[in-house]
């Protein structure tokens, strides 16, 4: 596979994707399908670059997979990258009808707040196949809100043109937010069977002769095992349960202790050893942390 390129600027995708320039050179909002003629030009296309890809498929062809199950909608479905990420436009924009997709360079958020607060929108590092799918009442939400930016980058500018587009997709993000949300609450079935995945991966790991030799399982490691992203999952978590995957995984590990040191002789220190801490002080902070209580305090309880 070809080394990803780097673009820097919204004017040299625009010449790399042959598509007029841009209206302004920090934000731009486009219609993919104008270049799919070319389709073969860009189908293994890996790129990086240093702005936010905000994109929205229309009309696509063929239903969509989530692991072995089909998604609900086959209209608007989305994807968002961050800048640095590596994009492969096969992945996000090809084999569609219509499609829209809006970059933002990052240097055009500073100065305001959404610079900072755009890195707490989690779905701009979910994987590809954790896409937002939208039915149709939130798809023609999402294209009025790509037309009034478009409408706005085309007008005159004038001091008012940064500060309205700034706010509208701040209002973009927001929606982009909600419809995760209920796409995490209405797909109950996927939700279920990754749950009990979950739990199995969870139940396995925290076996004790796995706690010694692998160590507390990582974030990560459970978004590897279940194929998802970390942000995808913790957020999903978060819906479903209120808590995120990393403290899941202690709420099971403070589950595991409890046990240990209530039907156990074994010391405190033995205990952290065997739940994979390194220095049992990290296992007293955070048993205590999570628990308002000290292990040696939680084992005399029990006498």
């Amino acid at each position: 596979m070809n080394q990803p390129i780097h673009i820097k600027s919204i004017t040299v995708l625009h010449e790399l994707l042959q598509i007029e320039k841009p209206k302004h050179p920090l934000i731009s909002v486009f219609d993919f399908s104008s270049i799919v003629s070319n389709v073969s030009n860009y189908s293994n296309l890996q790129f990086t670059s240093d702005f936010y890809v905000v994109a929205i498929k229309q009309e696509c062809t063929g239903k969509f997979k989530y692991g072995q199950n089909y998604y609900d909608y086959d209209d608007g479905v989305m994807y968002f990258t961050a800048p640095n990420q590596v994009v492969q436009f096969e992945d996000m924009l090809l084999e569609v009808i219509r499609s829209k997709v809006l970059v933002i360079h990052q240097d055009f958020l500073y100065g305001y707040t959404l610079a900072a607060t755009i890195k707490n929108y989690g779905y701009f590092s979910y994987a590809t196949n954790e896409a937002l799918f939208l039915s149709v009442q939130e798809e023609q939400v999402i294209l009025d809100i790509f037309e009034n930016i478009s409408k706005e980058i085309n007008a005159n500018i004038d001091s008012f043109t940064q500060d309205l587009l700034i706010s509208n997709i701040e209002l973009l993000l927001k929606y982009n937010d909600r419809f995760y949300n209920r796409q995490f609450l209405t797909r109950k079935k996927v939700n279920s069977d990754l749950f009990i995945k979950l739990e199995s991966l969870l139940d396995n790991s925290f076996k004790n002769e796995n706690l010694e030799q692998y160590g507390i399982p990582s974030v990560q490691y459970i978004a590897n095992e279940l194929n998802l992203s970390p942000n995808y999952l913790s957020d999903m978590l978060r819906v479903q349960t209120g808590q995120t995957t990393q403290q899941h995984i202690q709420n099971r590990l403070i589950d595991k202790a409890k046990e240990l040191l209530s039907t156990t002789n074994l010391s405190v220190s033995e205990i952290a050893y065997q739940l994979g801490f390194e220095h049992s002080q990290s296992f007293h902070r955070l048993f205590k942390n999570r628990t308002n209580i000290a292990p040696l305090e939680f084992r005399q309880s029990f006498n």
